[in-house]
């Protein structure tokens, strides 16, 4: 029987055991699932997935930045006594040190089939088994980023609430020349604003057509009692969804260190003082429990 990702998926969630452990179990059980997991079991996983059921919200995220190279990852325990541990945060500082060296390492999935930094000849799937096993809680990868700067421009990270919530905001630039500390004091607040403000989007070109429609649909319901003409109605919706905007696209959002100016304001004037075009050109952002 052909063992599909799907099912090697379905089993690894199910168990917490490794992808490359979950493949042997299907593949020396003809791919039946019940046996797989007693497979499992038998090969001294069972502790490891029985913690790996257990909800993990707490846990660190780890910003690393160097030079035209950044990458964020979020790792959850159970309880923040285990996350302010020596052990821990050196495994996650550890994940977030391979995905800065790797740049193929830009994905969850990548990150768990990869060679372990400390024993290529396990997997880092299986190296969070074993943390799983020392620490006694359940661990699991929540998130991974991995930036290149493309062109001129600077790459800021920031980590908020000691590991709570952490940030990569990539800055472009036409003239290479502007490389200098205002263009990374104005990264460094853009990663706070971002931070603080969660934006979900870029731009407004950014929000999938359907978020959009279900926003204006959820205005118009809301209208659904009011005797007012409908072409009342629908500019009454437009400026709703103009406030709609502000909150979830990063460039409508107002400034965080001065509300009279939008962040695309932001961007306009210091694109005036370093005398060439600034924008941003992605941002990731990694909230715990979230």
């Amino acid at each position: 029987m052909a063992i599909t990702a799907a099912m090697i998926k379905e089993l690894r969630e199910a168990t917490g055991a490794g992808i490359l452990d979950s493949k042997k179990a299907l593949e020396a059980n003809d791919g039946d699932f019940d046996k797989a997991v007693e497979f499992l079991r038998e090969k001294g996983l069972a502790k490891a997935a029985k913690k790996a059921s257990r909800e993990a919200n707490e846990g660190l995220v780890v910003a690393l930045v160097d030079g035209k190279n950044a990458a964020l990852v979020a790792v959850n325990c159970e309880t923040d006594f285990v996350a302010r541990t020596d052990d821990f945060r050196n495994f996650a500082e550890g994940l977030a040190k391979q995905v800065l060296a790797d740049p193929n390492l830009d994905s969850v999935e990548a990150l768990l089939a990869a060679p372990a930094a400390d024993n290529p000849e396990k997997t880092v799937a299986d190296s969070i088994q074993e943390a799983i096993s020392k620490l006694g809680e359940n661990i699991v990868l929540r998130n991974v980023a991995r930036y290149v700067q493309n062109g001129a421009g600077v790459i800021e990270g920031y980590v908020h609430l000691g590991g709570k919530i952490g940030v990569l905001a990539e800055i472009g630039v036409e003239d290479a020349a502007a490389e200098g500390d205002a263009l990374h004091q104005l990264a460094h607040d853009i990663t706070l604003q971002i931070a603080a403000a969660r934006p979900q989007y870029l731009s407004r070109d950014d929000v999938p057509a359907e978020v959009i429609e279900k926003e204006r649909s959820i205005l118009m319901a809301q209208l659904q009692d009011e005797k007012k003409p409908d072409n009342i109605k629908q500019k009454i919706v437009e400026g709703r969804l103009n406030k709609f905007y502000k909150e979830i696209c990063l460039l409508d959002q107002p400034f965080v260190k001065d509300d009279s100016l939008s962040i695309k304001q932001v961007l306009a004037n210091a694109g005036k003082e370093l005398g060439t075009t600034v924008k941003i050109n992605r941002f990731a952002r990694f909230e715990l429990g979230a």
